[in-house]
């Protein structure tokens, strides 16, 4: 069986239309890269961009490189960029700072939007960092946070929507790679007067968000998964238009003032999408991040979801086929429509199992506690990549490879 898939995977890779895009990516010799989903690879514009930034815009042009070189516009810039890949129009997305402060920023705002309502609803699986902030946010404005699964949050929305002021999950479970309806339940949470904040750290990038389309009133999301800008590079905020002029957040800075070069003592929002940026940001990573993005350039999202799909199909079928009767079980739903770009598997040994993968050199990641995880950006992986990766699984599997002392070892990072 192991042969019919390999030559089912060449000839998938061999019809791939969007195939040379892997030559945009420096990828290592020798390893297969299936962690995407929490680190993109480095886009070979990255390199050059940096070093550009570095000796010539800091190191020479220094401070004038605000002006001269366009990094105080940056942010709305890389935001509108990144609005291209989540189907948001022009002047509604700004880029920076951290997802955890853009999330803090947006809830609050949303919850202000809701004066009276006393109820945040949010996913008990979402990640970990969404459901601290929203205690968080509960605490300071007094609103009850409930944590509500999102297969009830619809039924609950039209129970007790005239109660909440916001709900806010994300349309990828980090965990399980299953794919949520974000139109169906935006309109929900309307139906009941509630506005709907998504976190899409697990989608943009990897599957054609349409945030306009589907009437989200807020988003936000980081840069270094599926859109490889880097450990750590800046997040994003999605404001819809309609509600730009009520966007009253918590955290208020500088560079988001009417007038920031007055050096007024009181905060005047600037207009526009503009009043959500916060401070002054880490410029080498925003221009990392703005060059990352150009991997993206002439792509058609369609034709990326369409290979994001036939990768992580092929997948699942591999799994059926070589990991049969080791143990394993595919958590991510086997409808198309209902994944996002991630296959997660589940077995009692996950931890040792992924050290063992990741010394061959095919890397993926565990969640606690035994979730094997499989990220597939689709403008680099390939069918092969699919096949060899699962193979492995199998004889690492089979011959007991995982039981060695230093892959039960855990490190610090998961």
């Amino acid at each position: 069986m192991t042969t019919t898939l390999a030559a089912r995977a060449e000839a998938l890779d061999a019809a791939d239309p969007l195939a040379s895009l892997r030559e945009r990516f420096l990828l290592p010799d020798g390893v297969t890269y299936l962690d995407g989903n929490s680190l993109g690879a480095l886009p070979a514009a990255v390199p050059p961009a940096i070093t550009d930034a570095v000796q010539r815009q800091w190191g020479t042009d220094l401070i004038r490189s605000w002006n001269d070189n366009g990094w105080w516009d940056a942010p709305l810039r890389v935001g509108d960029t990144i609005g291209q890949l989540i189907g948001a129009a022009p002047g509604q997305v700004v880029a920076g700072d951290s997802t955890s402060v853009q999330l803090f920023n947006a809830l609050t705002a949303a919850a202000r939007m809701r004066p009276g309502r006393t109820l945040l609803l949010t996913d008990p699986d979402h990640f970990p960092t969404d459901q601290y902030i929203a205690d968080s946010v509960g605490r300071i404005l007094g609103l009850t946070v409930r944590r509500v699964p999102v297969r009830e949050l619809a039924a609950v929305l039209a129970a007790e929507g005239e109660q909440v002021a916001v709900a806010a999950y994300g349309p990828v479970d980090y965990r399980t790679g299953e794919l949520q309806d974000m139109a169906a339940l935006t309109a929900a949470a309307h139906r009941a007067g509630a506005l709907m904040l998504w976190d899409l750290c697990h989608a943009a990038g990897a599957l054609p968000v349409q945030v306009d389309a589907v009437g989200a009133d807020l988003a936000v999301g980081c840069g270094y998964k599926y859109l490889s800008g880097g450990p750590g590079a800046p997040a994003f905020i999605y404001v819809a238009e309609r509600h730009q002029s009520q966007f009253d957040h918590a955290i208020t800075g500088w560079h988001g003032h009417a007038e920031p070069f007055a050096m007024r003592g009181s905060y005047e929002p600037a207009a526009g999408v503009a009043r959500a940026r916060i401070g002054t940001q880490p410029m080498l990573s925003m221009l990392a991040l703005e060059a990352a993005l150009t991997a993206f350039d002439g792509v058609d999202l369609q034709q990326l979801r369409a290979k994001s799909l036939s990768l992580t199909g092929f997948f699942l079928e591999c799994a059926d086929d070589l990991l049969d009767g080791l143990g394993f079980t595919a958590v991510t739903p086997r409808e198309p429509d209902r994944r996002g770009s991630q296959v997660s598997l589940r077995h009692e040994h996950a931890y040792p199992l992924t050290q063992a993968l990741i010394e061959r050199g095919f890397i993926g990641d565990m969640r606690a506690p035994d979730l094997l995880r499989f990220g597939f950006n689709a403008l680099y992986v390939t069918h092969r990549d699919v096949h060899a990766s699962v193979a492995a699984l199998r004889d690492i599997t089979v011959s007991g490879e995982y039981t060695a002392e230093r892959f039960n070892a855990r490190a610090a990072v998961t």
